[in-house]
């Protein structure tokens, strides 16, 4: 693995960001990237991606399930509360599916979810920003809504720049493209000497 060295966190999401979406030939206007970069720069530090439980008797730091931050959104008693929660609930699951997504493999919640629900909570956003909120944050939104996977690949890239592909991998790609028609996961398969079969997501939808 080579070490980069780079004078800021930001500068390396730019960059590294805008390459990855070039190689998965995804375009996105600059405000859009711009949102994201800050996204990874704020969610590198830990603390504000995880959430600390003061009702523990040793309170530690945890990832609240997707679920429970759609229902607190929802739940929320003012537009304002509302709006931020849904933006937290598409930030953190767009977060996750792109740099974990290897993670989910033979759990109960799959990288589709995560997009499933990060792309509605985006398209929410969209769909309900206020005449106070900036024309560019609802274009924003939209966006992500409509680019969510694409997206999710672009930063999978990212995180697996200098990763090397076992048989296990293998098969974790197949079943990413099986379930989110990654683009990425399939030309992967292709350089790996697999050829992703179409029956198989025509299967998975009905």
């Amino acid at each position: 693995m080579t070490i980069q060295t780079v004078a800021s966190l930001k500068e390396f999401f730019r960059d590294a960001l805008h390459d990855a979406l070039s190689h998965q030939h995804v375009a996105v206007e600059d405000q859009t990237e711009h949102y994201v970069v800050n996204l990874l720069t704020l969610f590198s530090d830990a603390d504000a991606l995880f959430e600390r439980d003061a009702r523990e008797p040793e309170p530690r730091s945890r990832l609240k399930p997707l679920v429970v931050m759609l229902g607190e959104a929802m739940e929320a008693p003012t537009h304002e509360a509302r709006f931020r929660g849904l933006q937290r609930l598409g930030d953190v699951s767009l977060f996750i599916a792109g740099f974990f997504s290897a993670g989910f493999a033979r759990k109960l919640v799959d990288v589709d979810y995560h997009i499933a629900m990060g792309g509605r909570a985006y398209g929410t956003l969209a769909e309900n920003c206020g005449p106070a909120r900036a024309r560019t944050l609802r274009q924003v939104f939209a966006e992500l809504a409509a680019k969510f996977t694409p997206m999710v690949d672009a930063l999978n890239e990212i995180s697996e720049s200098s990763y090397q592909h076992s048989d296990r991998d293998r098969l974790r790609l197949y079943e990413l493209w099986v379930k989110t028609g990654s683009e990425r996961s399939r030309t992967l398969l292709r350089k790996l000497g697999i050829e992703p079969a179409p029956a198989a997501r025509s299967v998975l939808a009905h």
